[in-house]
């Protein structure tokens, strides 16, 4: 699979506006389409830059309760896509992410969100089971289901690439990758869940965010 900068360079969707903001070599960069807006401060005109940013949402958790983007206002937060009864790169993704939120699952700044792009099969009972069989005890993980529309809609917004695909195993191709999403719902990385390096480097970059999150 190609990586995520690979793909959205590749596919012009980001029309050379790719932004990589990094003022420093501990800050995390900025990525998604950027757009420069004027506007008047202390009556003088500015340019501001205004970055990509995950839409509002909402879904069906695995407790058949509706959340939405709401539910993660000011957290930071690993996002993924993946499917119940996926035979391929889905059990090695979510067992890595599984060792994140191990660690960080008793702290309240940090949330972890994996949508299922089965829609037809993952309803909430489906991933009820999922979730405690995989080792989740509270909250702070959801997992969540929806229409083919949504679901595939907000992965376009995390960059990710999700289809139905009866040649793919399992009948749906996607990549593994855990997008982390800052406290203003912006997206400061991506990496390959079944790569240990890029797990490492997820684990070595999250504190990162969270101290400029207190700032």
């Amino acid at each position: 699979m190609k990586s995520i900068i690979k793909l959205c360079c590749a596919t012009g969707l980001l029309l050379g506006l790719f932004s990589c903001k990094n003022t420093s070599q501990s800050s995390l960069p900025i990525y998604g389409e950027r757009e420069a807006v004027e506007k008047t401060v202390d009556g003088k005109q500015v340019v501001d830059t205004v970055y990509h940013t995950i839409p509002a949402f909402k879904f069906l958790n695995q407790d058949s309760v509706m959340i939405s983007d709401r539910n993660f206002e000011g957290k930071v937060y690993i996002a993924n896509f993946f499917f119940t009864h996926c035979p391929s790169i889905c059990p090695t993704m979510n067992r890595n992410l599984l060792k994140i939120y191990t660690q960080y699952k008793d702290n309240d700044a940090v949330r972890f969100l994996s949508h299922s792009i089965d829609f037809k099969y993952d309803q909430p009972y489906v991933l009820k089971d999922y979730a405690n069989k995989l080792g989740v005890s509270n909250d702070h993980w959801q997992f969540v289901s929806g229409t083919k529309a949504d679901i595939y809609g907000i992965a376009n917004q995390y960059l990710v690439y999700t289809a139905e695909d009866k040649n793919a195993p399992g009948g749906y191709d996607h990549q593994g990758y855990l997008v982390l999403i800052d406290k203003d719902k912006r997206i400061r990385g991506a990496y390959d869940g079944t790569n240990d390096e890029q797990v490492k480097k997820l684990m070595d970059d999250l504190p990162k965010l969270l101290n400029e999150a207190k700032n």
